[in-house]
């Protein structure tokens, strides 16, 4: 039975995401951050990321966390192509060199495109884009970002996904790196192909199943 620990506000998105196109059976344990709650060592504090119950689970503290019948895998990209390979389909990679193309993709987003993305997300969602110091932070993201981004419109303007000309895992993985720079709409609008694919991923319906929940999750 696979069990997936985390929350929806989370990197545990992709692989709820992930799991959905699957369509997966699997058991969500709600882990929520340590950091979120006044005193995570309370007696009647929700499981979290500190809670040595779950400590023995991830010595990281962190989350997403898979436990598939023992197998412990931690790092949400790595669950994602743990599971794609798992289950096979169209969402798989094909052969080895897929495979590969994969994994390179989703080392790229994660060392390019993450960290400054988040930067944007964070200074969105603290309505930090209405000071002059969120608008610098921005700013300093937006440049950031503009390499990978080129790199990323000409794979796409050329492919029309990240692997394969279909719709995979590598998507999935891609376009929630990406999505933390969503709301900066001058850079997206920027990079037509990029946001173009972005709405596709997005406008599929596991997406927004998951979406629809992670939106209905208290802050």
């Amino acid at each position: 039975m696979l069990t997936l620990y985390g929350i929806y506000r989370s990197r545990a998105t992709r692989n709820i995401w992930l799991l959905a196109e699957l369509g997966a059976s699997y058991r969500f344990v709600p882990v929520i951050q340590g950091y979120r709650l006044p005193d995570p060592a309370a007696a009647d504090a929700a499981l979290n990321t500190t809670s040595p119950a779950f400590l023995a689970i991830s010595p990281a503290a962190a989350i997403p966390v898979l436990d598939d019948d023992g197998f412990v895998l931690t790092e949400s990209l790595a669950i994602n192509l743990y599971l794609a390979r798992k289950f096979g389909g169209t969402i798989a990679p094909t052969d080895a060199q897929e495979d590969a193309r994969m994994q390179q993709w989703a080392l790229y987003g994660v060392s390019s495109i993450e960290g400054p993305a988040l930067d944007i997300s964070y200074a969105y969602a603290r309505g930090e884009d209405k000071t002059e110091a969120g608008r610098a932070v921005i700013a300093a993201a937006e440049a950031k970002l503009q390499r990978p981004f080129k790199v990323l419109e000409a794979h796409l303007a050329r492919e029309g996904h990240i692997v394969g000309g279909r719709f995979t895992v590598a998507d999935i993985n891609m376009a929630e790196m990406v999505r933390y720079a969503q709301a900066h709409t001058a850079l997206m609008d920027a990079f037509p192909a990029v946001k173009g694919w972005l709405a596709a991923c997005q406008s599929r319906p596991a997406f927004k199943a998951m979406w629809e929940k992670r939106q209905a999750e208290p802050m």
